[in-house]
């Protein structure tokens, strides 16, 4: 008599075939394989990344059909796919650099913001906090004041902009750049730089002070292709530093002891990130001038939109563009034929979200 037939065991992990490995996933997330690497990818983040993409879109037309003269908005897809209309020379010369330049400029500055809160550890750190826009700001200052030629202003701006986030890190430095000593450090670099800006604005000539004063509001007013072309070139380069800074910014809530004991160099990796960031803040300063608060707002807010622990680079990114070109296109149009620069714009959506944290800080319980 043959005996019982013993139930199925599950196959142990030990057992398994050569190749093949469990890869636990996270609540919320997705596993992506392209060829031998796995991803897990935030189903949320993919989901509020597209929203973005599809605003932006949205907020490209708008910004190409509005103004004197007015271009349906059938025109300007018409315009764009190329079978041409009366308004080609409206769409493509007068408005798209001016577009192009408004998203680049907001992808760079969302990029350089998450960069530096998420090293900063602090939802107030920016490139307008710490210090870079200043450095960038007296540089210009300077240029416009003292008589340089157009061309040399935004490359004086970025030199001050990096000579200001060298101070930043020469201050910042002991202790392996701790989060609150970089943000003190910023601060007090900012304050100081600022006074210095003041100090040559009032023994400025009047016209030359006021021609400085509009490139600290932050314009997009008579840029286009070139100042693009830049702020791209700058992100494009930096596209392999990107990618790695999106897994990097993973461990930037470890402290250092926790994670160098998993093997990872806290100080190196906080190094790294906060130089990427004051580099593409200080090359987007540098062609727009100082529009204030998009660095700051745009990362907290794709971070609330995703539900996520820290900011969400590429979602920052596109957040960011879709701020600046509402911006500029609010500017061109709440008071026409009057623009206004769109940091002006900015800063009124700076001022009410600084108001928001402060009372949301104040209900939250001890």
């Amino acid at each position: 008599m043959s005996a019982p037939a013993r139930p199925a065991v599950p196959q142990r992990a030990a057992e398994r075939p050569a190749g093949r490995r469990l890869v636990a996933r996270l609540p919320g997330r997705s596993l992506v394989r392209v060829g031998p690497v796995s991803v897990q990818v935030r189903r949320r983040s993919v989901l509020v990344a597209a929203t973005l993409v599809v605003l932006l879109l949205v907020a490209g037309v708008l910004s190409l059909s509005l103004g004197t003269p007015y271009v349906a908005p059938a025109d300007v897809l018409r315009a764009l796919s190329g079978a041409g209309t009366p308004y080609d020379l409206v769409v493509f010369d007068l408005r798209l650099p001016r577009l192009v330049l408004a998203a680049v400029a907001g992808a760079a500055f969302g990029v350089a913001g998450t960069l530096i809160q998420s090293v900063a550890r602090n939802p107030l750190a920016s490139p307008d906090v710490v210090g870079i826009t200043q450095g960038a700001g007296l540089a210009a200052t300077v240029a416009l004041t003292g008589g340089a030629a157009a061309v040399l202003v935004a490359p004086a701006a970025l030199v001050g902009g990096l000579a200001a986030a060298a101070l930043l890190f020469a201050l910042g430095a002991r202790h392996g750049l701790a989060a609150q000593r970089f943000v003190l450090a910023g601060v007090a670099v900012a304050f100081a730089l600022r006074a210095l800006i003041e100090v040559v604005m009032l023994t400025a000539d009047p016209i030359d002070g006021l021609r400085a004063q509009i490139w600290l509001i932050g314009t997009l007013a008579g840029k286009g292709w070139t100042e693009a072309f830049w702020i791209a070139g700058t992100l494009v380069a930096l596209l392999p530093v990107l990618a790695w800074a999106g897994w990097a910014l993973n461990s930037t809530a470890l402290d250092d002891d926790t994670a160098r004991g998993i093997g990872l160099r806290p100080v190196a990796r906080r190094v790294g990130l906060a130089g990427t960031g004051v580099l593409a803040a200080a090359m987007v300063t540098a062609q727009v001038g100082a529009v204030d608060f998009v660095a700051l707002v745009a990362p907290q807010l794709a971070r609330r939109l995703v539900r996520a622990e820290r900011p969400p680079l590429v979602c920052a990114a596109l957040l960011g563009a879709l701020l600046l070109v509402l911006a500029d296109l609010a500017g061109r149009r709440l008071f026409a034929p009057t623009q206004l620069p769109a940091g002006v714009l900015t800063a009124a959506i700076g001022g009410p979200y600084l108001i928001f944290l402060l009372v949301r800080g104040r209900r939250r319980p001890s």
